[in-house]
């Protein structure tokens, strides 16, 4: 096989299916009983499942932390985590230019089997198109997941003094994203939070019933989701300021930059709104839990209708977070 990609490795024959086995299949379809049939079989034991589709374009490709492939895994992970269930299958299907690196797309093929073992789930169908050059920035991967939503998981209306609790400090994705592609000369070990929360929903199986609500910052960062949610309920949100878990470093450089973090996306973080009186209990077992040390609650949802998210501040103010309007970082996942 040659170390381009050609526009014959997408016409559907002996190219492409070269391209499918000594890379797809041979990183993360190997062992796993995959067919290579253009639809997979399964059986379904469960009167609950949660399905979620979505398409990463992110730039640069590799990035401190992570990289396109472990990203478009883990987003599709944490996107069926957010919906309180456990992963069984993705699809994964790439749109790849004319002369990309085949060696860099082994790279990326590999990140995501990685993912995949790491956290029990298989790719077991998928597609690949090769476009014109110049028709595609690279790489565009789509995956696609199905899960089995845990029994205890139930999510309940929001009501005021309800709880909010970040499952780690904020704003490393974007900040990681921003140093790679603009090669900022900043000194710095701020690497993206990229990674899968899936296994949440077995670990925090005995306090699923006390969360409400969980949702996965990515873009638009904390406020943006903040304020879909504050919309979508008709209550205030109050966000604690010296709550929210934030890298000194991560302060310091987009302070710099002239960003606010709130904004920033991140990509292995989650929010969980949380039954008034049992944040405590929910923050004490996720702290128990590798990599989630630094979980805190963050601000609660306040009795009135005007649908704000405010920050009460250091120094005893207020302040209003909007939603993002237009893209502060694009191509960022």
């Amino acid at each position: 096989m040659t170390n381009k990609i050609t526009l014959h490795h997408g016409d559907g024959g002996v190219k492409t299916n070269a391209l499918i086995n000594e890379v797809f299949l041979k990183y993360y379809g190997a062992n796993m009983d995959v067919s290579l049939s253009d639809a997979f079989i399964f059986d379904v034991k469960t009167s609950k499942l949660a399905y979620t589709t979505d398409s990463f374009v992110v730039q640069p490709l590799f990035f401190r932390g992570g990289d396109i492939g472990k990203l478009a895994v883990c987003g599709t992970l944490n996107d069926l985590a957010t919906a309180g269930a456990k992963p069984y299958y993705l699809s994964a299907s790439f749109m790849i230019e004319e002369g990309f690196d085949i060696d860099v797309l082994c790279k990326i093929a590999q990140s995501m089997g990685d993912v995949c073992k790491e956290n029990g789930v298989k790719i077991v169908t998928g597609d690949t198109k090769v476009v014109e050059k110049g028709s595609v920035d690279g790489l565009f991967i789509n995956t696609s997941g199905i899960g089995v939503v845990a029994e205890s998981f139930a999510p309940s209306k929001i009501e005021p003094e309800d709880e909010i609790i970040i499952t780690g400090t904020i704003a490393e994705h974007g900040t990681a994203i921003l140093l790679d592609r603009y090669d900022l000369e900043i000194e710095t070990n701020i690497t993206s939070d990229c990674c899968a929360l899936s296994h949440l929903i077995t670990d925090l199986d005995k306090v699923l019933p006390y969360i409400k609500l969980m949702k996965d910052p990515t873009r638009g960062g904390v406020a943006t989701v903040l304020n879909e949610i504050a919309t979508n309920v008709g209550y205030n949100v109050e966000l604690i300021e010296n709550r929210i878990p934030m890298n000194p470093q991560i302060k310091a450089i987009n302070d710099i930059l002239g960003i606010d973090p709130f904004y920033l996306a991140c990509e292995g973080r989650m929010i969980l709104v949380v039954k008034n009186g049992f944040g405590k209990r929910v923050l004490q077992k996720l702290r128990k839990l590798r990599g989630y040390e630094n979980a805190q609650s963050i601000g609660r949802f306040t009795n009135d209708y005007q649908k704000t998210v405010y920050l009460k501040t250091s120094i005893g103010g207020k302040r209003v977070m909007p939603s993002l309007e237009g893209q502060m970082v694009p191509r960022i996942c």
